[in-house]
């Protein structure tokens, strides 16, 4: 049997709409937590033990990011090298699957991940299903065809997560791709520069039919009516990558809808503080 929360319920119909899609004022004002490349802080990043780890600790997303290999198919890592974080060198895009598969992407974290696996994303679809009341979101990196696109976005509807995934990227064009292959996924777009204009933005959004836009948390403090407009434009706003207590303090005040988080379980107990007892939920059974 899948492992289970007592404190979420064993499923969710097809027709309910993704918890990433609820302003945080449905909640009281209280944002989602959002684990960046999984709870990478404990785990290494963008591998199936961050996952587990991050919805062990209650969060309610995990955010992760996608390449294609040589033989075109798609696997979870951050970089478009894989140098970083595992024991081999080279372009994604210039390894197979079986090359990268090969690689030890655990030890450079700590010796007690060794043999951890670069995950394919056909890996996380399956373990997001069997763990209920868990959301993902996934950024394409680079600039993707809709052919392309199209290898990710089967991957999720053959999973039958559709209301449980939010597709995004920094590049217009592939959020372009993203909606003409699978206008049906909600999409976003990322932000990490400085807009020439907030009206410009929001026409770029609407021009790409996205559900959200979701900006660094420096954007913030040189655009600070940036929430606001993106809210009065319908749409939602998930801040990326927030760590410490003042940052959290200041995005919650804003009134932001998601925070990504390296430390989604330290965001967890300081909104369970914080909001003292408003949501009465309990953490995921570690039972298994």
């Amino acid at each position: 049997m899948p492992p289970t929360s007592p404190g979420r319920s064993p499923g969710r119909p097809t027709t309910s709409p993704s918890s990433l899609l609820r302003p945080a004022a449905d909640r009281r004002g209280r944002p989602l937590v959002v684990g960046h490349r999984g709870n990478s802080s404990v785990a290494p990043q963008n591998t199936l033990a961050a996952f587990e780890a991050a919805w062990r600790a209650g969060a309610d997303a995990i955010e992760l990011d996608v390449h294609l290999t040589a033989d075109r198919q798609v696997v979870v890592l951050h970089d478009d090298v894989v140098d970083e974080t595992t024991d081999g060198t080279g372009r994604v895009d210039g390894l197979t699957l079986a090359e990268v598969r090969a690689l030890d992407a655990g030890s450079s974290f700590s010796r007690a991940f060794a043999g951890q696996r670069v995950p394919t994303f056909a890996e996380v679809t399956r373990l997001v299903v069997e763990r209920p009341g868990l959301d993902v979101l996934v950024e394409l990196k680079g600039v993707w065809t809709v052919e392309d696109v199209l290898l990710v976005t089967r991957q999720v509807d053959d999973a039958g997560l559709a209301d449980r995934v939010l597709v995004q990227s920094f590049w217009p064009p592939t959020v372009a791709a993203l909606r003409d292959a699978a206008g049906h996924l909600d999409r976003a777009l990322l932000l990490a520069l400085h807009p020439d204009s907030l009206a410009e933005l929001v026409e770029v959004c609407a021009e790409l039919g996205v559900v959200a836009c979701n900006p660094e948390v420096a954007l913030l403090a040189h655009e600070p009516g940036l929430v606001e407009t993106l809210h009065g434009a319908g749409l939602r706003v998930h801040v990326w990558t927030a760590n410490t207590t003042d940052e959290w303090d200041d995005l919650v005040i804003q009134g932001v809808d998601a925070i990504m988080t390296d430390r989604p379980d330290r965001l967890v107990g300081w909104l369970d503080a914080r909001f003292d007892g408003w949501s009465a939920r309990r953490r995921p059974s570690v039972d298994g």
